[in-house]
C-alpha cells in the first residue's frame, strides 16, 4: 500500500512540475484549421499593429491656456509634445532643433 501510495505521489508530482514548467509564447500569426465536407481549409490570422495618429506641426491655441516659461516665451503641452508660440503669426509651433535661432520665437522683451 505505501509503494502504491509513494508512486501515486511522485507521479501526481512529476505531472505538477512539468505542467507548471511549459511556458506559452503567442505566435506572431496564428493558423486555424476547419474541416469541412468538401476537405481542410487553413486560414492564416496576422495581427495588424496598431494605426498611428498624425502628430500636427502647427496648431493654434488660446494664450489663456498656454503656460508661459521663465523667460517669457508662450508654450502648450499636447500629448508629450511641447509647441512654442510664434510671435510673429501667433500659432503654436512644434519644438524642433534650432527653433531659439529664429527671432520670431524670442522671448517678447529680448528681439
Amino acid at each position: 500500500m505505501k509503494k502504491i501510495a509513494g508512486s501515486f505521489f511522485s507521479i501526481v508530482l512529476l505531472v505538477i512540475l512539468c505542467s507548471c514548467s511549459k511556458k506559452v509564447h503567442p505566435a506572431e500569426s496564428k493558423t486555424t484549421t476547419s474541416s469541412s465536407s468538401s476537405g481542410t481549409e487553413t486560414r492564416i490570422v496576422k495581427k495588424t499593429p496598431a494605426p498611428k495618429t498624425a502628430v500636427p506641426k502647427v496648431i493654434v491655441v488660446n494664450d489663456q491656456v498656454a503656460k508661459r516659461s521663465v523667460d517669457g516665451r508662450y508654450y502648450y503641452d499636447l500629448e508629450g509634445r511641447r509647441y512654442w508660440r510664434n510671435n510673429r503669426d501667433g500659432k503654436y509651433y512644434l519644438y524642433y532643433k534650432g527653433i531659439f535661432d529664429n527671432p520670431d520665437f524670442k522671448a517678447p522683451g529680448n528681439n
